[in-house]
């Protein structure tokens, strides 16, 4: 059994609710103990609310945890977890043309380009994250800066 950090445990968590209906925490703590990975309820609840993920009905009128996906309607459990991640770790934000570039501590970078990414932020096509710097690339050059400018009040700056 392995004690996996958050990234991790919430990657799995994430491919676990692709895969399979997850109708409770403990049902997910008893998933996650079959792929060798510690976690405990408190830690779940924690995971899921990270995130994103909601419950939803599913056929047969049961309910299961679900991660809202791309180009949906924005939850605003969502919009409140994507504002505490870039006032966390986002430090600069520059833009030019179509791209822009924002710099986290080291280390972080990934945390915030995944969230850009798993969350469709609109205007945004793609990011690349090295160790403290993202590179966000814009579908139209002419939003680059409105982009840019929104990108730096989520984060405070």
């Amino acid at each position: 059994m392995a004690t996996l950090g958050r990234p991790q445990r919430q990657h799995r968590i994430l491919r676990i609710l692709e895969n399979h209906p997850v109708s409770s925490q403990a049902q997910l703590v008893q998933l996650l103990e079959s792929e060798g990975v510690v976690a405990t309820q408190a830690t779940v609840s924690r995971d899921l609310e990270d995130i994103g993920a909601v419950k939803v009905r599913i056929p047969g009128g049961a309910t299961a945890y679900a991660i809202p996906e791309h180009g949906k309607e924005r939850t605003t459990g969502i919009d409140d977890h994507l504002r505490r991640l870039m006032g966390e770790f986002v430090v600069d934000v520059a833009h030019n043309d179509s791209t822009i570039v924002l710099r986290t501590p080291p280390g972080s970078a990934h945390v915030v380009a995944s969230a850009l990414d798993r969350y469709g932020y609109p205007g945004i096509i793609g990011t690349v994250a090295g160790d403290d710097t993202i590179l966000a690339v814009v579908g139209d050059s002419a939003t680059t800066a409105d982009i840019a400018a929104k990108l730096g009040e989520l984060a405070g700056i």
